[in-house]
């Protein structure tokens, strides 16, 4: 028997709305090519997958994204592994370039003005609730579960939200809450941010998830935008949603899926270098803190066509892997990996030893090439004997280094060595 509207799941009466024209500065040159949320993790995927595995695995089959800069690489990305959607089982994906239809001159001012500018677009699924997502965080969340707390509690809005401990949230939009979860205002980056009422020592710090009531939303949009002068709402939603209707917290650790090899809940804002090469790495622990080997909510992507990956010794009987993860189509031959993470079609020749290496789609490794503690570029060559990771002034002359010793290797830099 089908089930009556009333007893559907909520995700079924949801769009999603996935923001993704984040620069990702401060990745280096890793997004001098590729938006953020374009950028490789975890040996196959990119890291907008998250967030779209979520919604598809919560049950939401209407989902939009916004692109902005540097999109062709996410979009690529998008068209081909995300392209199964179908019209007449009642899916759609959305592809939103910042196509200045509103103004010739006005490009994405923020995360509400990127919805308000496809209000006629996401109007036209008629969708109960909008549900707004980054697409440039690391994490496996059930939002059906977030709409339920939304509807239950009767909000206009509702905020993901993480608890850190309260000093570390001087970076982080802050929410202060009530004993009900409400939301009775916002401090973005406080020095002092406020403690949450049953753990002093941690605050609320926004995720960049929101859950909205559609007509609720876009009312506010669109009188927002009637005021002349006003952008108030457009270029953010927290100060003025808090005032003017019922805000309330959603706290990540009631929505977070984990296996059971996952001890905590886990969400990761890989915007660093040090952070992306970190989460990459930890990949490789036996036990790691993200489990992506949960086929209950498998993280989807685009899945090329690539033969398996091989690991020879050469004839040599020089070759060895420890805690390393090899992705299809890579081939390891006499070289020794130690916690590295080699991504599709990567090459590794005799000789050749990397430790704590995260390689990049289709990049090589010549033979007796020694390279720790560093994130390789996709499709570019570390040439045969190049030591990296021993000498911190060398490799700081020739490549881009962190004060934590973590090196970032791309072709120019290669092509610029004497």
């Amino acid at each position: 028997m089908p089930m009556s509207p009333a007893s559907a799941p909520l995700a079924r009466r949801a769009m999603a709305y996935v923001l993704a024209g984040g620069r990702g500065s401060h990745l280096l040159e890793l997004t001098d090519k590729r938006v953020k949320p374009a950028v490789y993790f975890g040996a196959k995927s990119r890291i907008i997958d998250f967030a779209l595995s979520n919604a598809l695995n919560s049950g939401i089959r209407h989902i939009a994204v916004a692109t902005q800069y540097k999109a062709h690489s996410l979009i690529r990305h998008l068209q081909r592994g995300w392209n199964f959607f179908r019209s007449e089982r009642n899916e759609s994906f959305d592809i939103l370039t910042a196509s200045q239809r509103v103004s010739e001159t006005m490009w994405y001012e923020g995360t509400a003005d990127a919805v308000y500018q496809n209000i006629d677009i996401l109007e036209s699924y008629d969708p109960e609730f909008i549900v707004i997502l980054a697409g440039d965080h690391i994490y496996k969340m059930d939002y059906e579960l977030m709409l339920q707390q939304h509807v239950s509690q009767s909000a206009d809005v509702t905020v993901g939200c993480l608890e850190v401990p309260r000093m570390e949230a001087v970076g982080f939009g802050v929410m202060a809450i009530d004993e009900t979860d409400r939301i009775v205002s916002f401090l973005e980056k406080p020095a002092d941010p406020p403690g949450m009422p049953d753990k002093p020592d941690l605050a609320f710090a926004s995720m960049g998830i929101y859950v909205f009531n559609t007509r609720f939303l876009f009312e506010q949009l669109r009188r927002d935008a009637a005021e002349p002068g006003s952008s108030r709402l457009r270029q953010g939603y927290h100060p003025y949603l808090v005032e003017h209707g019922k805000a309330v917290a959603h706290r990540f650790t009631h929505s977070c899926v984990r296996s059971s090899a996952e001890a905590e809940a886990y969400w990761r804002d890989v915007g660093t270098l040090d952070a992306y090469w970190a989460a990459n790495i930890d990949l490789t622990q036996a036990a790691p803190g993200l489990d992506l080997y949960d086929t209950d909510w498998p993280i989807w992507t685009y899945a090329e066509i690539t033969p398996p990956a091989k690991l020879t010794q050469d004839g040599s009987g020089q070759g060895e892997e420890i805690d390393s993860i090899l992705s299809s189509g890579c081939i390891v031959s006499g070289a020794i990996l130690r916690r590295s993470l080699l991504f599709t079609g990567a090459r590794v020749h005799s000789g050749a030893h990397l430790e704590e290496a995260v390689v990049l789609p289709g990049a090589e490794i010549a033979r007796s090439a020694w390279p720790s503690k560093v994130v390789v570029d996709r499709s570019m060559g570390i040439p045969e004997g190049l030591v990296v990771g021993e000498d911190p002034d060398t490799d700081r002359q020739r490549f881009r280094r962190t004060e934590s010793g973590v090196c970032l290797i791309t072709q120019p830099m290669v092509d610029r060595i004497e």
